[in-house]
């Protein structure tokens, strides 16, 4: 049997398991709604069931350690949760040493967009490349920076926020309080905003419709903009704009061989595409505007796969 890792993607709303071996192939997988607001001790008490779950599709499997992937901030030389916004009483928490303790397996502990961004390097679109920039586009912005064959953490790994960059002196406040982050005008929750203040319900709008006269979602607009509707092509026209101003940020800062857009918003890259690539032209430098903007390959699994690669590729 080929050498196999225990992964894990520890999400605010989703707990995820998978057993992955060499190559970055799937092998047993599990999940279960994180319990974020219940503390420490009964989401480390998820995953030890979660892992049981998993090992028991494979039931020969000898994994050689464990990765996990979970939410920032945290410190991965010290396997410690700094106090992660979506998971409720966790201050300081030295999950490595914990499931280490429960689980009797040597831990490796990543930012989860940095184990999004592994995963796309070591077996997704970025495979082959030396560096690499990874954003998310969903709910939020995050992301991961691989610089010359290493991940960039910085001061207790904290490195890589992409989505709280400045880049507009104006946009509705962020989640982290400040004003004109890439976040707060390039997200899917930004996009969705935009659309919702666009219409009304019952307007007979295409995209009141998709949303059951609801808020309208990033989602909605990718969809809508599909069919050719037009309110909905100017919006993903807007948001292909700012997407192209930061990464244009991201290029003259990490100088990458690629940038890789994952996230649902990503699922509308061909529409997105024309408008990212001839921002860049226009904002790059020149020996900047030849590196290329692809959409992620690995999906939703491109963090558990990332994970397991801090074990299987030390």
């Amino acid at each position: 049997m080929s050498r196999i890792a225990l992964a894990f993607d520890l999400g605010g709303t989703e707990l995820r398991a998978a057993l992955v071996g060499d190559g970055g192939k799937l092998l047993a997988f599990a999940s279960a709604p994180t319990r974020a607001r219940d503390g420490p001790d009964a989401v480390i008490e998820q995953i030890t069931v979660l892992a049981e779950e998993a090992c028991s599709e494979l039931p020969d499997a000898r994994p050689l350690g464990i990765g996990v992937g979970a939410p920032g901030p945290l410190d991965p030389a010290a396997g410690i949760l700094t106090a992660p916004p979506t998971l409720s009483g966790w201050r300081e928490v030295p999950l490595a040493r914990l499931l280490e303790d429960r689980l009797n397996l040597p831990v490796r502990l990543e930012n989860d967009a940095n184990a999004a961004a592994l995963g796309e390097w070591r077996f997704g679109a970025g495979r082959g490349t030396a560096s690499l920039v990874f954003v998310t586009v969903s709910t939020g912005i995050g992301g991961g920076v691989i610089a010359d064959g290493r991940i960039v953490h910085g001061r207790r790994g904290l490195a890589g926020e992409i989505g709280h960059m400045t880049i507009t002196g104006e946009s509705e406040r962020c989640l982290c309080g400040a004003v004109g982050c890439f976040e707060a005008v390039a997200s899917g929750t930004a996009l969705g905003r935009r659309a919702t203040a666009l219409t009304k319900p019952g307007d007979g709008s295409v995209l009141r419709a998709l949303s059951h006269d609801g808020d309208v979602t990033g989602q909605h607009v990718v969809e809508a903009a599909r069919g050719g509707d037009e309110a909905a092509l100017a919006l993903i026209d807007k948001e292909a704009r700012w997407l192209g101003i930061g990464f244009t940020n991201l290029l003259h800062l990490y100088s990458p061989d690629m940038i890789v857009m994952g996230g649902g918003i990503s699922h509308g890259y061909g529409l997105l595409r024309e408008r990212i690539e001839g921002t860049i032209q226009e904002r790059a430098m020149p020996a900047y505007r030849d590196v290329p903007v692809v959409p992620a390959q690995l999906g939703r699994h491109a963090g558990l796969i990332g994970a397991a690669s801090l074990v299987l590729l030390k």
